[in-house]
């Protein structure tokens, strides 16, 4: 079971080794980590993607909801949020395999950002799953590099706001 936690911080050294430290005190475990300043300068946004049972998870709000740094905690289901993560993928291309990486980019609305005589650079916004997609396609070809921000997500838009 996963649960996405929606972190407001007050932005400023060390809260994010906080709460890196109570996940790593306590054996949780992060499948994934973003934080960036939000509309206030003084205020940033952790999300944070973690895996576990019922128990634990109740568990990681609870230690969450206690630290001091922390503004508030929301935390949300994965169908009930909009989640996204970005993802740059640098592949070796040669003309053999040169069609097949645009078709799967095509596909996977993937885009090309960058290219050299045997290098291209590929850039998605996607649903986590579809990143995933996108790596597992494109393991035919040589996967030079590979980098990943990490699971945004936002609550689903309600009219009870």
């Amino acid at each position: 079971m996963k649960k996405i936690y929606s972190i407001s911080v007050e932005n400023r050294s060390g809260v994010l080794c906080k709460v890196a430290g109570l996940f790593s005190r306590r054996c949780f475990n992060i499948d994934s980590l973003a934080v960036g300043e939000t509309d206030h300068p003084d205020i940033s946004c952790m999300t944070i993607v973690s895996s576990g049972n019922q128990r634990t998870l109740e568990q990681i709000e609870k230690q969450l909801n206690k630290k001091l740094d922390i503004i508030k905690v929301r935390t949300f289901k994965e169908e009930q949020s909009i989640s996204r993560e970005l993802m740059l993928m640098k592949v070796k291309y040669n003309r053999t395999n040169r069609k097949d990486i645009m078709e799967i980019c095509d596909i996977l609305k993937a885009e090309i950002v960058d290219m050299s005589k045997s290098y291209m650079m590929i850039q998605i916004c996607d649903k986590p799953e579809r990143i995933k997609l996108l790596i597992q396609m494109m393991n035919s070809v040589s996967v030079v590099e590979v980098a990943r921000t990490g699971t945004l997500a936002l609550m689903k838009c309600s009219e009870n706001e």
